[in-house]
């Protein structure tokens, strides 16, 4: 039997016949500042990362082998961010290797001046958040659970009652960190305080 010519390999290719697929990855997130500078400062600070590009009005940033992650792009009379809710995106999420790369970011973060906007236990993550500059929000997380389908079972099975999380304070987490106590005690969301609503929970 011949191998089919590469020809004829290319005809019988068609794009109608593939399944539907899902993006490979999601790759970057691009930002519209009044100051790219501060900016660029903060997320190389605050991601560890290095700056392959900038130029006048832009910066790339990346922390890993892709090329970039986030790119800020500095736009004319853009009005700052008001305090009030708004329609639109509310976060960027980021998730660390395991809880101790968590604290001890947030530990750097903290020598370097830079305080968290919401620690929060949502059950399927630790996460500790962060405001930029500008009133963007990052959040920094950990998987609570190895594998992905406990995680989505305790969604589940918990979210009805609870989909926001518990506060919680890093520096007590720190200590129970460091005193050795078992991850699986470290990662449990305490429950919900009563009469409390957890949407209350989330900052303004």
């Amino acid at each position: 039997m011949h191998a089919s010519p590469k020809g004829a390999e290319e005809s019988r290719r068609s794009i109608d016949r593939r399944p539907k697929t899902s993006p490979a990855k999601l790759a970057h997130v691009a930002l519209a500042t009044r100051n790219v500078q501060a900016l660029r400062d903060w997320y190389v600070e605050v991601l560890g990362g290095t700056v392959p590009f900038e130029g006048p009005g832009i910066a790339f940033i990346s922390y890993d082998d892709e090329h970039h992650r986030i790119a800020l792009v500095e736009l004319p009379d853009l009005e700052e961010r008001s305090g009030a809710p708004r329609v639109g995106m509310h976060h960027i999420a980021f998730t660390f290797a395991d809880l101790g790369d968590l604290l001890a970011t947030y530990r750097r973060l903290k020598d370097a001046g830079i305080e968290p906007y919401w620690p929060i236990n949502h059950g399927v993550t630790t996460s500790i958040y962060y405001q930029d500059p500008e009133g963007n929000i990052i959040e920094f997380q950990v998987d609570n659970f190895a594998v992905a389908s406990d995680a989505t079972d305790y969604m589940k099975n918990n979210f009805g009652e609870n989909p926001i999380g518990v506060n919680f304070d890093p520096e007590e987490l720190i200590a129970r960190y460091e005193s050795g106590e078992p991850f699986e005690e470290l990662r449990k969301r305490p429950k919900l305080p009563d009469g409390v609503n957890p949407f209350d929970l989330i900052p303004d």
